[in-house]
């Protein structure tokens, strides 16, 4: 297996399928990667060799990815918190926060149901 931003990507795959495994790289960053690296995107992950994975690994470093990206991430829903903003508010109650309804679903977010005393009527 190929590592790549400490991320063991799968030899079975294709490679661009294989670097969405990669924390912050989606299909069309996967593209943009391998046209910069001149790598076609059809081959698969274990056909690469090291020269390749090289100049794969180099084009991801270009990008905020992995570590960094996570905290990136963390740092602005902090900050959300911090200021008060609506956005924060929801992710200080653990409620959905892009204004989905919580009325009979979003048990993602919320968890398990919390039986309420007395509400049977």
């Amino acid at each position: 297996m190929a590592r790549i931003k400490g991320v063991d990507v799968p030899n079975n795959k294709r490679i661009e399928i294989a670097l969405t495994y990669i924390y912050g790289v989606g299909r069309s960053l996967s593209n943009t990667i391998l046209k910069d690296a001149g790598i076609d995107k059809n081959r698969k992950a274990g056909e690469l060799s090291n020269e390749e994975l090289v100049k794969i690994r180099d084009e991801v470093n270009k990008y905020i990815t992995e570590g960094d990206l996570r905290r990136e991430v963390n740092m602005n829903i902090k900050t959300k918190m911090e200021i008060g903003s609506y956005q924060g508010n929801r992710h200080k109650r653990g409620l959905p926060v892009h204004g989905q309804s919580t009325r009979r679903n979003a048990r993602t977010r919320k968890g398990k149901p919390k039986t309420i005393a007395n509400k049977k009527k």
